[in-house]
């Protein structure tokens, strides 16, 4: 059953609709609830490979849906420390729980003044109103 929309007020979201949940030097990222309610349901989740690096504002991933694919996008750069390999067997847990057990990657933060250009909750529900 897909998730209910929501924007957790504990996370940091990019405006390509990915989010960030920093814990010290290292950051869950995931999709937003916003993006995964605009692909359906997905099907297919290509993450990148441990030990890489991901850019700030770069795509680092690819998520298929029924729809359409669209890459998913680092709001923080870092190494990949961490594939959700949940997610890569089973894509719809990232409708089901795009907060929880639907997490794409973990990485170690190589920038941590990178997280003060993202929007907190607010900002991000305002900016999804608009569209």
């Amino acid at each position: 059953m897909p998730a209910s929309e929501s924007y957790p007020d504990d996370l940091l979201y990019h405006p390509e609709h990915d989010w960030a949940r920093i814990e010290d030097d290292e950051a869950v990222l995931g999709i937003t609830w916003f993006a995964q309610d605009s692909l359906g349901e997905l099907v297919h989740y290509e993450p990148p490979e441990v030990g890489t690096t991901v850019a700030k504002d770069a795509p680092y991933g690819e998520i298929e849906s029924v729809k359409a694919v669209s890459d998913v996008i680092a709001p923080l750069s870092g190494e990949v420390l961490e594939v959700n390999a949940k997610a890569v067997e089973e894509p719809e847990i990232v409708n089901d729980d795009p907060y929880g057990e639907g997490w794409l990657i973990r990485i170690r933060i190589s920038d941590p003044d990178e997280a003060d250009d993202l929007l907190d909750a607010d900002a991000y529900r305002a900016l999804v109103a608009e569209q």
